[in-house]
């Protein structure tokens, strides 16, 4: 017989079931361990939500990582970006992105938008 399911409150209660997700992993959807495998990876997300936070991403870097997954070059950003003289100052935090500029890198690039309103960082991290 399996442990009833609680919310997880601790370390150790976030530990037991990461364990118990490592023996569920791969039950099938509908079954009694399916279902249990559902409900603590959501466990498992909210616990990891508060106590393990992420930042969001820094816009200019959000804006390399996406060139760099559609190997995309600077001179493909002039359309969405403007001159190459913009580009290379958007990408060097010399110049800020425009209301315009993020609308364009929303719209053909899917950067969310609540990422590339965020202030760039000073200097890449």
């Amino acid at each position: 017989m399996t442990a009833e399911i609680k919310p997880i409150r601790s370390k150790r209660d976030y530990e037991a079931a990461l364990k118990e997700v490592d023996r569920l992993w791969g039950a099938k959807a509908g079954t009694r361990e399916g279902e249990r495998l559902d409900i603590l990876a959501t466990l498992i997300e909210a616990y990891e939500e508060e106590h393990f936070p992420i930042d969001p991403p820094d816009p200019i870097e959000a804006i390399r990582f996406r060139m760099e997954q559609q190997g995309l070059t600077r001179r493909d950003q002039e359309g969405i970006i403007g001159t190459r003289t913009r580009i290379a100052e958007v990408l060097n935090r010399k110049r800020r992105l425009s209301i315009a500029m993020i609308r364009r890198l929303n719209q053909r690039l899917g950067i969310p938008a609540d990422v590339l309103i965020r202030p760039a960082r000073k200097t890449a991290a």
